[in-house]
């Protein structure tokens, strides 16, 4: 119960961050345009990829047979459709996560010093105190290993899927085990296991995305950087691992779910639709760093409350 009241304090707390400052709704609208305009291409080209890849995951008739077992999905992806996903893996690692990278640092700036109640500052003075004073070198090097170890994270889960998705197809198609009546709880064995094991991983790295998120808000406030930042963060938020876990699975659901609710809806076929569903994504991406900041700033007020109190036990104990 702690722990979802934090969780509904810290994203009361982010909500109410915007009306604090038109600066703020201005300066995240400017550096959000951008990154709009890039994911309505991206997302088009993400969301027919990821049709066209549903097309050659579903088995071809006839595949029943047993003797059709070495077939094999990879061998129908058409040299097209391999350039397709080159093409998405550099668009989403190099534009996409620059254009992020700008967001997020503006973002955070402008969240943190209107959370500590410090006089708002315009995006002209954020942009002159970011890279005149050359406070994005921390930063950049938390974020290239935070990328890193992301896109890891996403790609086991991705795999999870994929798998279960093939394996289960195998069994409900396979004649062969229906024949003998064991293809239901074969079926139902399988999913469990892949269930289990994806959701033991989303678990873990949600928990990463904590540690992660915190990292880079940590790097751009203060003067650290790469694995100092990472394990700063891990101490920081080791107090609030339920909360944290809570808001990272939100902005999860909110990502997954506009993109999941497009493909069903047919949005690649509509750019009205792509907008809607961008626009948000965007609106998720700020939220979600501005949540990410105010959690930042509780978890190190949390910290120095508990370290004034040790030391004063401390003190205390001497005196005695």
């Amino acid at each position: 119960m702690k722990q979802v009241q934090e969780f509904l304090h810290i994203v009361t707390g982010a909500l109410a961050t915007p009306y604090r400052s038109i600066n703020f709704i201005i300066s995240s609208l400017v550096t959000s345009l951008p990154l709009f305009f890039f994911l309505i291409f991206y997302e088009m080209i993400f969301q027919r990829t990821v049709l066209e890849a549903s097309e050659l995951l579903v088995l071809p008739p006839g595949y029943s047979e047993r003797d059709d077992f070495e077939y094999d999905q990879p061998r129908r992806m058409t040299k097209d459709f391999v350039l397709k996903l080159l093409l998405l893996g550099l668009l989403y690692l190099v534009p996409f996560r620059f254009l992020e990278f700008f967001n997020m640092i503006v973002t955070v700036n402008l969240a943190s010093k209107l959370h500590e109640g410090e006089k708002p500052m315009s995006l002209k003075e954020v942009a002159y105190e970011i890279f005149h004073e050359a406070r994005l070198k921390d930063p950049l090097i938390t974020y290239v290993y935070v990328l890193f170890l992301s896109t890891c994270g996403l790609l086991g889960l991705m795999w999870l899927v994929i798998n279960c998705y093939i394996l289960s197809g195998r069994f409900w198609d396979d004649e062969y085990l229906l024949e003998k009546q064991i293809f239901l709880s074969g079926h139902v064995l399988l999913n469990v296991i892949f269930g289990s094991a994806f959701i033991a991983v989303l678990i873990k790295y949600l928990d990463w995305c904590v540690v992660w998120n915190t990292s880079i808000v940590y790097s751009i406030l203060e003067e650290s950087y790469g694995t100092d930042a990472l394990m700063t963060s891990f101490y920081l938020s080791r107090g609030s691992k339920q909360s944290g876990r809570l808001l990272m699975l939100a902005f999860f659901i909110w990502g997954v779910g506009l993109r999941l609710t497009c493909l069903y809806t047919g949005c690649s076929e509509r750019v009205s639709r792509i907008t809607i569903q961008v626009l948000l994504l965007c609106i998720g991406n700020v939220l979600k760093w501005v949540v990410c900041t105010v959690y930042f700033h509780n978890c190190k007020k949390r910290t120095l409350e508990k370290i004034d109190e040790q030391v004063g036990l401390d003190d205390k104990n001497v005196n005695v």
